[in-house]
């Protein structure tokens, strides 16, 4: 079934730049290993080496944080929009910026 995955303005330029993918997904896993399929260079951006979502991305299905469901096992219906929601730091500790979130806004 059809679903759309809206993709977040810092991660476009590893997903020519679109606003959003459609893909065929039964669950919020399926939608994420098609568009890292496709657009590879997002994988590393989504997921650590151990292959675990990083904890610094959250993920919506509508206004629902996964991780409240059934995590990266919630299914999904057609035409569910998913919204990746990766977090930001802010503030002048640019080590915790590096450590802790893959984008930092510093004040």
């Amino acid at each position: 079934m059809p679903v759309k995955v809206i993709i977040p303005t810092p991660l476009r330029q590893y997903a020519e730049k679109k606003e959003s993918l459609e893909v065929q997904a039964k669950t919020v896993a399926e939608a994420l290993n098609a568009i890292t399929a496709l657009y590879t260079d997002l994988r590393k951006h989504l997921y650590n080496d151990e292959g675990k979502l990083r904890s610094f991305v959250n993920i919506y299905v509508g206004d629902e944080d996964i991780r409240f469901l059934q995590k990266q096992e919630t299914p999904l219906k057609e035409n569910d929009v998913i919204s990746i929601v990766p977090s930001i730091a802010g503030g002048t500790d640019h080590s915790l910026c590096a450590r802790q979130t893959m984008y930092c806004i510093c004040s």
